[in-house]
């Protein structure tokens, strides 16, 4: 449970966070106890900088570390299915062998006869079922069935053609050698002699090609005398009576035959040639820089094939290459086509665009986004904890540090708004940073939220009174399916950032044309802006506005502010709850407060109606009155 869930629990206050890329720093550092203290940096560069992406936001690569681990986690697991299949496949073959009649029946069970073909080393593309039926029905001891007359009549030549291919071989290599001795001897017609180590070259060749085929010839002629003798059915394909399709000795042969047929899968499975392809991917990995340079490098193109159940001698490289750049938002792009999820995954792995040049990893949230979501929720942390003791508070602030950690990990394994929404620990983190209730936020409620267009100022999102709900969807990078993709920027902007930007603008020109006509709503409106992020009573006398709202809200005088500024900081305590601004009713109690206490001091509502900065915070749960949104609407529809 996120800390803040455990704080809302106890009945303690949600901080609220907003966020502003304006900052007012129009007073001094105060003095603490005599002593200057030192602002911050003024952030305000910061974050106008944060609220552009010239440079895409994140660096391209070809994976991120999060895909890598993801890869690799998917390269051992599938390798251990693979060594599971196996497993399966001879339990399969053990039971059911025993309940064959006859060898149609083999045949026909599509398990048992891939188990027999990869133990005898048939090719299922090359071989005819009626062939290997024919073979299965032949006594090998009978000279006349038609595995001797069709193909062990075959050995005898076979045999001695490759015979004389390898005597071949061997005659050419040692006139390669001799001609090569020869060149050193004086007087050698060396342009001769090359000619003819050229010549052996490629004889050479054509006798080891010449010698594989025989190979394969004779291997395959004794694997089908190997199967006939493995098998004891009779001449029309069935068993005599009482008779097993194989002896015990014989099932137990063509298990091992079939084991020692899959040596490559245990071999890659086993744990030291499984760490050493990883130690090779993640080293070759860092060469990569594009999709022809992913398909060269065989320590990155095996292994990523591999992981995702495809065979690199089975698919094609230009296959491959179409793959990866396609649009996986696109549901008619090439990798949607081939209707097969491992090439989809495969896809996904990897951060190429359509010219097969690399782009930013495929992530729910940007890395910029993450770190400002984590950084909000420890200080609303930080904030309702701070009326505890300060072991207490140490401790509330390492909890929210981890919380923080465990989101940025977690974040990286989202791939839709569904994975999101199913993982309500991650939700209730996003809510309370943004200052909201969980408890009063449902899954559906969050899923009309993501499902709105949020460039349609009418869609479920922009039309809540609660215009938070929009920002956090406009945070995620989820297309109109729910699905996690490469949304298009906003010239230099994200959407997120785009929204932002356009919100404080609005804020800040509705500041500065209400403050026009009545400065105190000028100063009303910035300590609502600035509520969100008064983390201590130091935060708010370090504003000459802020405290200035103060003073006036609880008839302070303005002579407070030369005192020494821990005792106003007592004083700050004394009268405010730093958590309660973290709750926009709350903020919106406070400043009817200081609107009324405003106009005494200014004597602007003596002999007149109610005062317009007075009824700008009444009338309205939200924080600002249904005539400050008429002056919002009034701004957004300006040229």
């Amino acid at each position: 449970m996120p800390v803040l869930m455990s704080v809302l629990m106890h009945g303690t206050s949600v901080p609220r966070v907003v966020k502003s890329t304006r900052e007012s720093r129009s007073s001094r550092p105060p003095k603490r106890g005599g002593v200057v203290v030192p602002l911050s940096v003024d952030k305000r560069y910061r974050e106008f900088a944060a609220a552009f992406s010239f440079a895409g936001g994140t660096t391209p690569v070809a994976q991120s570390e999060h895909q890598t681990d993801e890869m690799i986690g998917l390269y051992t697991a599938t390798k251990k299915s693979q060594v599971d299949a196996l497993a399966d496949d001879s339990k399969y073959y053990s039971a059911h062998i025993g309940s064959i009649t006859s060898a149609d029946q083999l045949l026909n069970d599509d398990r048992l006869r891939n188990y027999v073909y990869s133990a005898y080393g048939i090719d299922q593309s090359k071989w005819p079922r009626d062939t290997i039926s024919q073979v299965l029905r032949s006594d090998p001891s009978d000279p006349n069935s038609y595995v001797n007359t069709t193909f062990a009549s075959q050995l005898n030549g076979l045999k001695a053609q490759l015979a004389q291919a390898q005597s071949d071989v061997s005659a050419a290599n040692s006139k390669i050698a001799d001609y090569t001795a020869q060149l050193s001897q004086p007087g050698a017609n060396v342009t001769q002699l090359k000619v003819q180590i050229l010549v052996e070259k490629h004889h050479l060749e054509s006798y080891a090609t010449n010698i594989s085929s025989l190979s394969d010839q004779i291997a395959t002629i004794n694997g089908f005398v190997d199967l006939a003798g493995a098998f004891e059915f009779s001449p029309d394909g069935s068993l005599p009576s009482g008779v097993f399709a194989q002896t015990a000795a014989n099932v137990t042969i063509t298990k091992q035959r079939f084991d020692d047929s899959k040596a490559a899968v245990y071999s890659a499975a086993s744990p030291l040639n499984e760490a050493f392809a990883i130690r090779q991917f993640r080293t070759a990995l860092l060469t990569v820089n594009s999709v022809d340079a992913f398909i060269s490098t065989p320590d990155v193109y095996v292994f990523a094939l591999g992981a995702v159940g495809l065979d690199p001698k089975e698919v094609s490289q230009a296959t491959i290459k179409a793959v990866l750049e396609s649009d996986l938002s696109d549901p008619k792009s090439y990798v949607h086509t081939l209707k097969d999820d491992r090439y989809v995954q495969l896809a996904r792995a990897f951060n190429f665009d359509a010219k097969g040049n690399l782009t930013t990893p495929l992530v729910a949230q940007d890395a910029a986004e993450v770190l400002e979501i984590t950084r909000d929720y420890v200080i609303s942390a930080v904030k309702s904890a701070s009326t505890a003791s300060p072991q207490q508070q140490a401790a509330v602030r390492a909890q929210a540090t981890k919380d923080a950690t465990d989101y940025q990990e977690a974040i990286a394994g989202i791939d839709s708004v569904s994975d999101l929404l199913a993982n309500r620990p991650m939700v209730d983190f996003i809510l309370l940073a943004k200052g909201l209730d969980p408890r009063k936020v449902s899954t559906d409620f969050l899923k009309k939220i993501f499902a709105s267009n949020l460039n349609d100022p009418k869609s479920f999102a922009n039309t809540q009174s609660d215009l938070r709900f929009a920002d956090i969807a406009a945070s995620f990078n989820f297309d109109s399916k729910g699905n996690v993709a490469r949304l298009p920027m906003m010239g230099p902007q994200q959407q997120d950032q785009f929204r932002e930007t356009q919100a404080n603008y609005l804020q800040q020109s509705l500041e500065q044309q209400q403050g026009d006509t009545n400065p105190g709503v000028r100063l009303a409106l910035y300590f609502q802006r600035k509520a969100g992020d008064i983390t201590s009573a130091y935060d708010i006398l370090a504003d000459k506005a802020l405290s200035e709202v103060f003073r006036t809200t609880f008839n302070l005088p303005d002579q407070m502010a030369a005192m020494p500024i821990d005792q106003q900081a007592k004083f700050v305590d004394k009268f405010m709850k730093i958590k309660d601004l973290s709750d926009p009713a709350k903020v919106a109690k406070l400043l009817n407060r200081f609107s009324a206490m405003y106009d005494i001091k200014t004597s602007q509502s003596i002999g007149q109606g109610q005062s317009p900065l007075l009824s700008l915070f009444q009338g309205s749960s939200s924080g600002v009155s249904e005539s400050t949104f008429l002056a919002i609407a009034k701004l957004r529809s300006r040229p």
